[in-house]
């Protein structure tokens, strides 16, 4: 029985541990902006400018690195599209180059990409098809388009 309490002891101490560490590590708890209560992004044109998104996409603020807000924004959004994986293919592939993107790539599969320039901004979009019983996503990235490269030097 001593063994018990002592592991149960262990345990409980181990908890409390790790929830003050998760405390002091979260020093804001201020969502960033844009992000509501729930998680979800309130106002996409307020982070991303004039982009359009599918219908009925949803940001997932917690796996995007969005820099900036506006039409100049640079990062990286994720965004759940539904099991709609065609219809969302089909919206960037007819929407972007009719507000003048210009399609550089794209390859369509079970894992498709799309590359698109505009003026001085390149728009990468990585979209996962989640099938028939999983929601689909699509990672965008967008970057400057002449951005200086460095390439690494062997030490």
């Amino acid at each position: 029985m001593k063994t018990f309490h002592r592991c149960l002891g262990t345990l409980l101490v181990a908890i409390l541990a790790g929830a003050g560490l998760i405390g002091c590590a979260s020093t804001n708890n201020t969502p960033a902006v844009g992000v509501g209560a729930d998680g979800k992004v309130q106002n996409p044109l307020q982070l991303l400018g004039q982009l359009p998104l599918p219908p009925g996409a949803m940001i997932r603020a917690e796996q995007s690195l969005i820099i900036g807000a506006g039409d100049n924004w640079v990062g990286r959004v994720v965004f759940d599209v539904g099991r709609d994986f065609d219809g969302a293919y089909r919206f960037f592939l007819e929407t972007y180059p009719a507000q003048g993107w210009t399609v550089v790539s794209a390859v369509r599969g079970k894992n498709s990409f799309m590359v698109m320039t505009r003026q001085e901004r390149t728009a990468t979009f990585e979209m996962v098809d989640g099938g028939m019983w999983a929601g689909s996503v699509v990672a965008m990235t967008m970057a400057p388009r002449n951005a200086a490269v460095m390439v690494p030097k062997k030490p």
